[in-house]
């Protein structure tokens, strides 16, 4: 295509009328304007990238994929219906105007694709390119699509999912066959950039799956390589291609939060924060720059500082409130780390205020805050903790038709509020931080260790005197003892660690309500025997949760867990050991 201006042109025609062209833009041009939309958007330009991308997202596939990928993200952070809308509007057109530029097959060949898929071999420079934003909106629309709660819904998503994946399978064998391109054209580097970003992370995500699902996706066609999904990202974040940013936040997204809340918490900050350092010399400002900072500040055990740097991030920009509420949510937790819990009440509340994401998560988490003050700083907020507890049930959200599994395990834990008969839950908030895996971000401090210690031990003498117990109390001592062993575990102090951890297991026929505590407290203890380097003993007590224990509250996020762990491990002498386990 010949790059033409903006503006529209005209040409006379053989009877001598003058006629106004359709305006079109070549694939060099289109990357130069999307590349500038990319840097207004990284200086916190949201509205003026749109601007940019707008006029020409109907005439220009990198103009439509850059535009829809902006609505996408907002609707992501607003859970709004009708930013959801926008995008999915925007999306279709997006795959209409991808679908232009795609190669045009006839009925034979289509049929025969159809049952054995091969990439062609004659696509022209823009055509490869076409296939390869045709299946980067496809994804997006499925992610969306997801979001739709009935069955056809869910099964439209799984379908584009599996179409973007083997285009972009396609690509990789466009680029291995064309190697020598790059020599001819520089437009090559964005191509083989964006099909390292879909690779790797189809590879990546994949990989994170339990291990049973991951043998069902991979006899449907998907593959789950850890290790290649990594080398494929870090060579796309690596590159000069206009995607290379997507690769970056992609790793930082596996680094910074996947590996915490799905994983062992073993997290690569040497690589985060390498991968950082460019964007933060060039955009010092910018909002996700200064976000991502302040992760990997808190993740270091450097509360303060990256209390400052959400801060600064809340200041940065005004256009797009959802980056504050994602800053609230972690401002909240620093604070909590240290025990602050009327600041972290601060910013649970600004979130039950203002965000849609997921209303039962914060009105728990105002409520479980709360609940570790003192009964005059509650009053002095206002707030009636009973009656929070008791909206969550109502507030919950169903994706694709299922519950979310913390709004679930919320709603759970607060019907032991019922009117006339509430029982109070035992340092809920610090239960909570559990199932986020904060444990490990707090055992970056050992004196803010000991203060929570302090605090689940005061709840541990206050259940011993109780005078009359609840029908919850065995849970109740059985959390304390689970929580105290993350303490002691964080601290180093292994043994006593895993004596807390047989006592809630040596329970588990008397725990009545809270039927997560022993199937956590052995993925605890597996952890132990590996620190210890027992690896034979933890892969068999890992193994024996999968087998042993169904329909437990949060089940899917320890089997998650489970994955990571045993990935760490690889093969292990299978002798046999004493259980010290009391089943």
């Amino acid at each position: 295509m010949e790059s033409l201006k903006e503006n529209s042109t005209t040409r006379e025609n053989p009877n001598g009328h003058v006629e106004e062209l359709t305006p079109q833009m070549d694939l060099e041009t289109s990357m130069t304007d999307c590349s500038s939309a990319l840097e207004l958007f990284l200086n916190n330009k949201f509205s003026e990238a749109l601007k940019v991308l707008k006029p020409w997202k109907s005439q220009s596939m990198y103009h439509a994929v850059g535009y829809s990928s902006i609505l996408v993200m907002q609707a992501g952070m607003t859970f709004d219906l009708k930013d959801i809308d926008a995008a999915m509007a925007s999306l279709g057109e997006s795959l209409e105007t991808c679908q232009r530029f795609r190669k045009r097959t006839g009925f034979v060949e289509a049929l025969t694709n159809l049952w054995n898929r091969q990439p062609s071999d004659n696509l022209t420079e823009e055509e490869m390119h076409a296939e390869l934003c045709y299946a980067e909106v496809l994804l997006q629309k499925a992610a969306l699509t997801f979001l739709d709660e009935s069955i056809i819904g869910f099964i439209k998503g799984g379908m584009r999912i599996r179409n973007s994946y083997q285009i972009f399978k396609d690509c990789q064998v466009m680029v291995n066959k064309t190697k020598d391109m790059e020599n001819l054209s520089n437009m090559h580097v964005h191509f083989r950039c964006g099909v390292n970003m879909g690779i790797g992370s189809f590879n990546l995500m994949l990989s994170l799956l339990p291990s049973k699902v991951l043998r069902l996706m991979e006899f449907l066609g998907f593959s789950g390589d850890r290790e290649l999904g990594l080398s494929e990202l870090r060579d796309g974040a690596s590159s000069q291609g206009l995607r290379s940013i997507l690769s970056m936040l992609t790793l930082l997204m596996f680094h910074l939060y996947i590996t915490v809340i799905l994983g062992t918490g073993e997290v690569d900050l040497t690589e985060a924060e390498a991968l950082l350092e460019p964007y933060v010399s060039k955009f010092p400002n910018g909002a996700l720059m200064l976000f991502y900072t302040a992760r990997i500040a808190l993740l270091k055990g450097n509360f303060t500082f990256a209390q400052e740097k959400f801060l600064a991030c809340i200041a940065a920009q005004q256009e797009w409130h959802q980056i504050h509420h994602l800053c609230y949510w972690e401002l909240m937790w620093a604070y909590s780390f240290e025990q602050k819990w009327k600041e972290a009440y601060r910013y649970a509340d600004l979130l039950s205020k203002e965000s849609k994401w997921s209303q039962a998560t914060y009105i728990y988490q105002k409520a479980a805050i709360l609940s570790m003050l003192p009964e005059g700083e509650v009053k002095a907020t206002g707030e009636n903790v009973e009656e929070l507890f008791r909206k969550v049930d109502g507030l919950r959200l169903r994706i694709a038709g299922k519950s979310i599994p913390t709004e679930k395990f919320a709603a759970k834990k607060a019907q032991r509020y019922i009117p006339n008969n509430a029982v109070k839950l035992v340092v809920p908030a610090l239960e909570m931080m559990y199932v986020w895996n904060g444990f490990m971000i707090l055992g970056k401090r050992p004196e803010l260790t000991h203060g929570v210690l302090a605090t689940i031990k005061k709840a541990e003498d206050e259940l011993k005197d109780d005078p009359s117990p609840s029908e919850y109390h065995t849970d109740d001592k059985c959390l304390v003892q689970l929580l105290k062993g993350l303490c002691l575990k964080q601290l180093g102090c292994l043994d006593e660690a895993e004596l807390c951890f047989t006592r809630v297991t040596s329970n588990e026929n008397n725990i009545k309500y809270d039927d997560y505590l022993v199937p956590f407290a052995m993925y605890e203890m597996g952890l132990i025997y590996k620190q210890r380097g027992h690896i034979g003993e933890a892969v068999d007590l890992l193994e024996k949760i999968k087998m042993n224990y169904k329909e437990y509250s949060m089940e899917s996020r320890l089997h998650f867990r489970i994955h990571a762990a045993l990935n760490t491990m690889g093969s292990y002498p299978n002798k046999p050991y004493p259980s010290r386990i009391q089943a």
